[in-house]
């Protein structure tokens, strides 16, 4: 018998038939049922939602500053804010004016012309003195007022002219308002004032505001 025949009839009486290895398991078996079979858990929410907003919360969403509106078609922004106008000193004094000067689309941080004249107006009280001049002040209180003309320029601009009978004898003017509708960022689909104009000269004898 050559030498790698014995070597080998050796090897294979002395190896054990079988090695293993990895340890034993038992089969698992979920919720006692079949090995292998599936899992189906539910889940049922048995607390009602909580009701966070408070009792009151209707009333005070409707007490909130009037301002635009995002369903406020372009007349109708401008009706709001002559009325606003005509009970300029309700529910406070001067309250009108504050809703004007939150329709007003101007910025702030720059001059404008929303009156025709370049005007620094970032702060309301300079807003507010220019319609307690002599022109502007027809618009407070004023006792009755009149469409003359509404015309779409665009189709995101509007202007309309009114004719207005103050609460003085005799005190009668016309002013027109350019509205705008705004495109794109945080005021997109709303009207905004871009100019309320006297339709004559309002500021010829200058201004001090």
């Amino acid at each position: 018998m050559s030498l790698c025949s014995s070597l080998s009839l050796s090897l294979s009486l002395s190896s054990p038939k079988s090695l293993s290895f990895l340890p034993k398991t038992k089969p698992l078996s979920f919720n006692g049922g079949v090995s292998g079979s599936p899992v189906t858990s539910r889940f049922r929410a048995s607390a009602d939602v909580p009701d966070f907003l408070s009792a009151d919360w209707l009333e005070s969403r409707k007490k909130r500053p009037f301002g635009p509106r995002l369903n406020f078609s372009a007349e109708e922004a401008v009706q709001h804010q002559l009325d606003a106008l005509k009970y300029n000193d309700q529910p406070r004094q001067d309250y009108g004016i504050e809703v004007l000067y939150r329709f007003a689309g101007f910025d702030p941080f720059e001059r404008s012309t929303y009156f025709g004249p370049f005007f620094d107006l970032g702060q309301f009280e300079r807003f507010r003195r220019i319609f307690h001049h002599s022109t502007y002040r027809v618009l407070l209180g004023h006792k009755d007022r009149k469409i003359l003309s509404s015309l779409f320029v665009k189709e995101n601009r509007f202007k309309q002219r009114v004719w207005i009978r103050g609460s003085r004898p005799e005190e009668e003017e016309i002013f027109q308002f350019t509205m705008a509708q705004r495109v794109g960022g945080s005021w997109d689909g709303y009207w905004l004032t871009e100019s309320l104009l006297h339709d004559g000269d309002a500021f010829a004898g200058g201004l001090a505001y």
